[in-house]
């Protein structure tokens, strides 16, 4: 055990602490200036964040240090109570991590939505770019971001320092670091950029002998070391400053765990939230201690850690180690560093800060205005405010969605004896005016053809939560119903309050009294039955029904079924349960359709993908039986036209499928995770004792090749990228084949291609001219729209 765990460090963890070192040196110089802060004060948080947190936190690949989310909160308590001060609310925030650790609440931390944290990781980057972009221009910084953005046109036009220069030279150097083209150029791209735009802009100031302010270091890191001071204010607002820190800390360490999470590489153990915690509130007691900023989990150092290899939480303390040494040896050097230079850092940080992309992926779930308000509410009131702004809105948000109520009004049904009418689809009520009403509710039933005209059956629909909130949109409709008409009532409501029982009860009495009808039916609780009852108990809570698409391990604790329902079930035995399962729930429901395709097959698209077990093409295109003609194989590659390794089992499904099906198109779905992809981006070496497999990924060298010769886009990861390639790879592929390249060109015949994202359960669509993957229409083109019932 001790000999593999020493190889994997050698191997993985030594090259990858290296990586980090140098992303996390310039970012904790820089983020000491940005905190008003002491610049030893970056260096030890980084050294305590890498060792302490790393041998003591629970997510083994995470990288802790000073963060650039907590430097207008330390900037603020430094202004107001001085840095001895500002060290015990450090300390006195690592303490309350450390209890809150104890009592394993780290969960609920992430309660707090990713629209507020990001939002304030977003606000930070507008104050932080506004403050460094001052002292990039040879200025200093205001008190506020409303002062900096007033006084920035100024600071514009006024005259420039060589600082100016040296900050400009550092993000000219961080934006062509970026765009290094491959080739001869790929060995540098292993060095993170902010590393050479601060020995640049360095060297330049040192040799041409700039007058520019440096970076001033203490003899020693504790040579000027006074303990923790107690700060002197209003105890509720020191309370707030300590519980400020702990908790802005420890939500942004235990967000980064999760994503980090995610991104482990296999034969990596799960992070642990309630240890990290724990990790976290020792790291920062020690930081406040010996007068260093306050510690979180860093995405940036993370991310860069589990990229460069990274396996064990030796990479992680390495870090620190090295920046220990660094500190003790290199004093002379780090001094040189101008602090133009990190302001102009930190100024690329701020903008990287400011994500869009987190801004769509909200508003599809409606969520952006929360992030908006905190980042206005952060820039323009202050970090604590925003995020309480920010909160606000989420709880209104989240209020909406629970008490959101439907109520729409059916078809009437006529009298016996009529003819019904066609059906036609009714508004929701009470969201369109009246004339969009059917119009039985202002003039009388469309089925009034009974003797002496009496209006005909109603039936009203009110589904959601409903509350005081909802009762006048239900009232508004019942009391546009006619009286003396027979109202069927369906109640398929999770919770009714009070209030809209009595508004309920007190129409239908009043309705019963006209000579109408009333009949009540709840379909998922009877909240009406028992408030007439008096009966108020608590709803018994039954299990839901499971999921025909859910995984059996997903289903088997909610599963009614003993063969499903025990602890431990052999696979085969597992199978026939979930066979069981189909023949007495889905087939009675499918066999109308399966007796019409029995004889007969036409269905209408090929559909060619992996044969990865979490790809099911028939639940991400919604389709049924018949639909799909399907080929899998692994990594969904279709050999090309004369290749020296033959196979001709997908050449034989599309020739079938053209020639005798008449399938007109065909459609390539890859996926992000591949296996097959991660083992030709492997070279192939870990399939190498797999003969068969070996030989088949062959096929998969033309996606390889374009893969290498392609540009990266933005911070995508290689492995996505080539997923996606190898799908188009494969649709040129198809078009070797000469009779079918002329169907193609011809217009009998489409190609399509898909990308399904595992994590998200996104599918994407193909875009030709762009060679991108676009998300899916909302919408289908008008004249190609038709609608799935």
């Amino acid at each position: 055990m001790i000999k593999t765990l020493s190889v994997s460090v050698l191997r993985w963890d030594l090259p990858a602490s290296l990586v980090v070192f140098l992303v996390a040196i310039p970012l904790s110089l820089g983020i000491a200036v940005a905190s008003n802060a002491p610049i030893a004060a970056g260096l030890i948080a980084a050294i305590v964040g890498g060792i302490v947190a790393g041998l003591a936190g629970g997510a083994p690949l995470q990288v802790s240090g000073p963060a650039a989310g907590l430097t207008v909160i330390v900037a603020e308590l430094v202004q107001a109570y001085g840095w001895r001060a500002t060290c015990m609310i450090t300390m006195l925030g690592g303490l309350l991590q450390l209890a809150l650790g104890a009592c394993r609440v780290a969960r609920t931390a992430l309660a707090v939505s990713p629209a507020i944290v990001h939002g304030m990781l977003a606000g930070v980057g507008v104050v932080m770019v506004l403050a460094q972009l001052h002292v990039v221009l040879g200025g200093s910084p205001q008190h506020s971001a409303i002062s900096n953005l007033r006084e920035l046109p100024g600071q514009l036009v006024a005259h420039h320092s060589q600082a100016t220069l040296l900050g400009l030279l550092t993000i000219a150097v961080l934006l062509l670091w970026s765009r290094l083209p491959k080739g001869r150029f790929s060995a540098a791209r292993w060095i993170p950029g902010p590393l050479p735009a601060i020995a640049v802009a360095t060297l330049t100031a040192w040799l041409l002998s700039w007058d520019a302010p440096r970076v001033e270091l203490p003899g020693s890191l504790l040579s000027g070391w006074h303990a923790p001071a107690l700060p002197h204010g209003p105890p509720p607002e020191i309370v707030g400053a300590v519980v400020a820190i702990a908790l802005v800390a420890a939500v942004e360490s235990l967000l980064c765990s999760v994503a980090i999470d995610r991104r482990r590489p296999a034969g990596v153990p799960r992070a642990d939230l309630d240890r990290e915690l724990v990790g976290q509130g020792a790291a920062n007691t020690l930081s406040g201690l010996l007068g260093g900023l306050p510690i979180a989990g860093v995405i940036v150092r993370s991310t860069a850690n589990v990229e460069a290899g990274a396996r064990t939480r030796a990479s992680t303390v390495l870090h620190g180690l090295w920046i220990l040494v660094l500190a003790l040896s290199c004093g002379p050097v780090i001094e040189q560093v101008p602090l133009a230079a990190l302001a102009a850092l930190l100024v690329a940080l701020g903008v990287k800060m400011i994500d869009t992309a987190r801004v769509r992926d909200l508003r599809h779930h409606r969520e952006a205005p929360a992030y908006f308000v905190t980042l206005g509410g952060v820039v323009l009131l202050g970090l604590g405010e925003g995020v309480l702004l920010g909160l606000a809105v989420m709880g209104i948000l989240a209020l909406r969605r629970l008490t959101r109520l439907t109520v729409r009004v059916e078809e009437a049904a006529p009298p016996p004896g009529t003819l019904a009418p066609l059906p036609r689809p009714s508004p929701p009520a009470g969201d369109t005016p009246a004339a969009a009403q059917p119009a039985g509710l202002a003039q009388g039933s469309a089925g009034d053809t009974s003797a002496g005209g009496r209006p005909g059956r109603w039936h009203v629909v009110v589904e959601g939560t409903l509350t005081f909130l909802g009762v006048p949109k239900v009232t508004a409709v019942l009391q546009r119903i006619p009286p003396g008409t027979a109202v069927d009532l369906d109640l398929n409501v999770d919770f009714m309050d009070h209030a809209a029982f009595d508004a309920i009860h007190e129409w239908r009495r009043a309705h019963e009294r006209l000579g109408g009808g009333v009949d009540i039916d709840e379909i998922h609780e009877s909240w009406y039955e028992r408030a007439v009852t008096g009966d108020m108990s608590p709803p018994r809570k039954s299990s839901p029904p499971a999921r025909w698409w859910a995984p059996w391990a997903n289903r088997r604790r909610r599963t009614e079924g003993p063969e499903l329902d025990a602890p431990e079930v052999s696979p085969s035995a597992l199978l026939l349960a979930g066979v069981r399962e189909y023949q007495g729930r889905t087939a009675p429901l499918v066999r109308p359709i399966m007796a019409e395709l029995a004889f007969e097959q036409k269905p209408e698209h090929l559909f060619i993908t992996c044969v990865d077990s979490r790809v099911v093409p028939n639940i991400i295109t919604a389709s049924g039986p018949g639909d799909l003609f399907i080929n899998r194989n692994v990594g969904n590659m279709i050999p090309r036209y004369g290749s020296r390794t033959p196979d001709d089992s997908v050449a034989a499904t599309v020739e079938y499928a053209t020639e005798v099906l008449g399938i007109r198109t065909i459609t390539v779905c890859g996926h992000s995770n591949c296996g097959a992809m991660a083992a030709l981006l492997a070279g192939g070496s870990e399939v190498d004792h797999l003969t068969s497999l070996s030989r088949w990924l062959k096929h998969g060298n033309h996606s390889l090749a374009r893969f290498l010769a392609s540009e990266p886009r933005g911070d995508e990861p290689p492995l996505a990228r080539l997923c996606q390639v190898n799908v188009m790879q494969q649709l040129d592929n198809l078009l070797t084949y000469p009779w079918l390249r002329n169907r193609v060109e011809a217009g009998d015949l489409e190609l399509v291609g898909l990308y399904l994202d595992l994590e998200t359960a996104n599918v994407h669509i193909l875009d030709p001219a762009a060679e991108a993957f676009v998300p899916v229409p909302d919408e289908a083109p008008d004249d190609d729209a038709r609608t799935l019932t």
